[in-house]
Order: C-alpha cells, then structure tokens, then sequence
C-alpha cells in the first residue's frame, strides 16, 4: 500500500547528518510541518540535544563505518511501518589543489561525500521497495562550474550528479524518486573559515551573484519541498540553491566613492 501525505498527514522521514546546519534546519522544519523524523548524526551531542528537542528518534552515526548507512535506514524502517523519504546530509569541505591533497585526505572526501550518497540511495531504495519515496542528496554548486582548489571535493560531488541521475532512471517505475540539491557556499561551522573575517565573507560573497552567502534555512526549503508527496512528478532533477554562483557571471561592481 503507498501511503502519502494526503491519507495521514505526516511523511515518515530519515535525516542522515541531522547535526549539521543544514540537516538541523531541515530537521526542525519537518517535525514543525507534522512529520515523523528520524535522526542520525555523528556528534552525540548535538544529536541528543536536537532529539529531545524534537521528540524524535535517532541513532549515532559514523559514515566512515561500513555499513553504518544501511543499519540506520534499517533502524529507521524498523522504528516505524514504513519510510516515506530520506536526506543524506552527510558532507565535508576540503579546499586545496590536487598536487597538495594526500590519499588519504582523497579517500575520506570520496567516503563522506560520496560513498553515503551511494549507500544512502541502496538503502533506501531497500527499505522503499515499491511503495516510492522521495530521496535527496547534496551535490554542490562546486561540481557544477570550475572553482580554485576545489579538486577533491568538485569531483565528489559530481559523483553525487552522476549516480542522482542514474538513481532516479533506475527507480522511477517503483516510485522512487531522486533528487539532488546544490548549494553555493552555505554559512556554518563547516565553512566558518571562510566567513568569518569581514574580508573573508566580502570576498566570498562577491562570487555569488546575489552577492551575499547562503543560509542552511534556505537549503533546508527546497530539500523540504523535494520531499513533499505533492511534488512527486519532479525526479532525476539538480537544483541550485547557490545565490547564482554555478550559472551567473556576477556584474562587476563598482567601488563606492
């Protein structure tokens, strides 16, 4: 039986890497609009802190950890009858040229970036069989245009393209649905070195379009909006939420006298 929102008014949702400031947003969002959530990140912390918050459940969960995606998903599917859609959150940052990143900086940008994407999407695609579900990953505006020192984590992220668009070929005549949001540069503790100086955040922001940085809010808003049963003719898509940075040349600016 394919249950949606309209039959019981609440989506049984998973947020891998709810501790981070998109997926704590995200989060929030969704249990404010009724749905059930369940939790998973790698601060204990935090995780805890955002649970009692919310009421949810939730697991601890090391992405490096084989496995670990697929027995959260599982646990997920478990704690309730069924899963309507999950996020992968899960990311990192890692700015530097090829010839200065080392193996193992390499592997771990591929694992966390990545390899959850990919075990996010067999998982759920498990745990979905043929009810459908929404799922959505996180690319970035990085693997859409060339940016300096981007290397490792550009081609992580088109990676995250690549396997969005095969994903969804594969599981759209079960009603799954894959999706992929790109975001430019996102204000949060993951890439507070490169705002927290005002020369810092001037500059970064000058490569936006809309000239200023993103919040995790307005990430979390179209990632809610994939999830939502209503949109469920909208698969195999990737949408920028980057303030104009992959597509648009910014118009030179012209210094106040």
């Amino acid at each position: 039986m394919t249950h949606s929102v309209a039959e019981t008014n609440a989506c049984k949702l998973v947020v891998l890497g709810a501790t981070g400031a998109v997926g704590s947003s995200l989060s929030r969002r969704l249990k404010a609009a009724g749905h059930e959530v369940f939790l998973a990140g790698r601060n204990p912390q935090v995780l805890r802190d955002l649970s009692d918050e919310l009421a949810a459940p939730s697991l601890s969960l090391d992405v490096l950890e084989p496995g670990s995606i697929e027995r959260t998903i599982q646990s997920a599917r478990e704690t309730y009858d069924h899963i309507d859609g999950v996020v992968n959150c899960i990311g990192s940052v890692l700015l530097k040229p090829a010839h200065l990143t080392s193996d193992e900086e390499w592997s771990e940008v591929l694992a966390v970036n990545l390899t959850s994407a990919f075990e996010t999407v067999r998982s759920a695609a498990k745990v979905m069989g043929k009810q459908g579900g929404s799922v959505v990953l996180i690319s970035s505006a990085a693997a859409r245009v060339g940016l300096a020192n981007h290397e490792a984590i550009a081609a992580a992220k088109a990676g995250v393209i690549g396997l969005t668009l095969s994903a969804a070929a594969s599981y759209a005549g079960r009603g799954i649905r894959v999706n992929a949001v790109a975001p430019g540069l996102v204000k949060s503790n993951m890439t507070r070195h490169l705002w927290e100086s005002e020369a810092a955040e001037s500059m970064s922001s000058s490569m936006h379009a809309l000239n200023r940085l993103g919040e995790p809010e307005q990430v979390a808003s179209m990632i809610e909006w994939l999830l939502q049963p209503a949109n469920d003719w909208v698969t195999g898509q990737v949408f920028g939420v980057d303030g104009g940075l992959a597509t648009i040349v910014p118009r030179p600016r012209q210094k106040s006298r």
